[in-house]
């Protein structure tokens, strides 16, 4: 693995979490049913939470690539 991949995974994984529970709290508002606690709204903010851990990752992986292809001195 190289160097950003553990970031990238992991911002994938907390992003779909997030994408789930955005699924989750917006249902009950189409529904017509009752709403779900506030806390669980929290839980729709780790899309943007997993997005930003992914970019994260990327950034790490391209300067690693961008340093391995640096002309040495």
């Amino acid at each position: 693995m190289g160097p950003g991949d553990l970031l990238v995974r992991t911002g994938a994984v907390v992003f779909l979490v997030g994408a789930v529970g955005t699924l989750v709290t917006v249902a009950p508002l189409l529904l017509g049913t009752s709403t779900l606690p506030t806390p669980a709204y929290f839980v729709s903010m780790l899309m943007g939470v997993g997005l930003a851990i992914a970019l994260c990752g990327l950034l790490r992986s391209a300067l690693a690539q961008r340093q391995a292809a640096a002309p040495r001195r």
